[in-house]
């Protein structure tokens, strides 16, 4: 059967890791200030992987405490309080008996749907993409830590990781982040069709309000009831869902809608929502960045999410007034000319080196 393992402690990454973006052109990631990004290359700190597992698993397990979905997190003994994320591991030994004396093959991922036989968790894994599988030791493995990185920023639900509040800032935050661990935070189920809840919730309401109280923008339409010829289709691709093969349900939407394994993605960046867990809105499941970025602005200098009515904006994009700066040289350029190029800020002076 499949293991339920806790994440053991692993040494921490120091800073010199070099960045999986740039294949060696950069040593290592060295801070760039207050902004996310290396100094060297200016690639994101997710391009280089700087967090270990341990720290992982603590940020999932702060994210889903104080939700419906803490029992998927547990206390470690002797550590400080804090809720650690339960992933769940998946060792699977299969026989290899090609050559005389038989031996075993043993395949780890690095997680799998909670809850399930194996047989169900590998069917799960094989509607999955295979460079996206989870498996120690290949890219699948390193891209899942890569859309956890992405999706899910510590910085989006933590204040103490934020460079960019202002003074009283720090309990709007905390509202807000305690608001969408009640209204939206979920974590898929995976189950064969029509078993998602037990098969004891097909009348399960599903966007009880189509009004979001934190959107700013025009009320979301409300929710259709679907005919019953279509409850056993992809809510994404809409094709068939054979009856023998998992589906993924979102208990938020209601266990009518189910999803393809490799359908479970956000609605605005596409990518595979990462270890299942999604942000419910507007009638789509969203991932944590773009689900945060729907309601506030993000800053694209620190990229944290800002909570001043006061920023600075710039084609399409905010940033914090203070982080309005120069890449290069740290000039504030509130007021002054400027270039944007790839959502970088650059001075006149810096720009016009640049070209050199």
């Amino acid at each position: 059967p499949a293991l339920l393992q806790m994440s053991g402690s692993q040494p921490q990454l120091g800073r010199a890791v070099p960045c999986l973006r740039c294949r060696g052109t950069c040593t290592g990631f060295e801070p760039h200030s207050w902004r996310k990004i290396c100094k060297s290359c200016r690639c994101s700190q997710e391009e280089h992987s700087l967090s270990s597992e341990l720290e992982d698993d603590r940020k999932i397990g702060r994210l889903l405490a104080d939700s419906k979905y803490s029992t998927l997190t547990a206390r470690l003994k002797g550590g400080d309080g804090a809720r650690v994320y339960k992933r769940n591991r998946m060792i699977v030994t299969n026989p290899n008996i090609s050559g005389k004396d038989p031996t075993f093959d043993t395949v780890t991922y690095e997680w799998a749907p909670p809850g399930l036989a194996q047989k169900l968790a590998m069917q799960y894994m094989e509607l999955i993409p295979k460079e996206l599988q989870p498996v120690a030791g290949t890219d699948g493995a390193l891209q899942r830590r890569r859309r956890l990185a992405r999706q899910l920023p510590l910085y989006d639900q933590d204040p103490a990781q934020c460079r960019g509040l202002a003074e009283g800032e720090r309990g709007l935050m905390e509202e807000f982040v305690k608001r969408y661990k009640a209204e939206a935070l979920g974590v898929g189920e995976v189950a064969l069709p029509g078993q998602g809840g037990g098969g004891k919730d097909e009348g399960k309401a599903q966007d009880k309000s189509g009004f979001d109280p934190w959107d700013k923008r025009a009320p979301a339409a409300q929710p259709r009831s679907l005919p019953a010829s279509l409850l056993q289709r992809c809510e994404t691709c809409k094709q068939a869902v054979p009856g023998d093969c998992p589906v993924v349900y979102a208990d938020r939407a209601g266990y009518s809608r189910q999803w393809h394994p490799a359908c479970f993605v956000c609605c605005r960046c596409s990518e595979p929502l990462v270890d299942l867990i999604y942000f419910w809105k507007g009638g789509a499941a969203w991932c944590g960045r773009h689900y945060c970025e729907s309601l506030r602005p993000r800053c694209a200098g620190c990229d944290e999410i800002i909570f001043s009515e006061d920023y600075q904006q710039a084609e399409g994009l905010a940033w914090h007034k203070k982080h309005f700066a120069c890449l290069e040289c740290e000039t504030p350029l509130t007021g002054k000319p400027f270039a944007l190029a790839n959502a970088s800020l650059l001075c006149t002076i810096c720009s016009q080196s640049k070209r050199l």
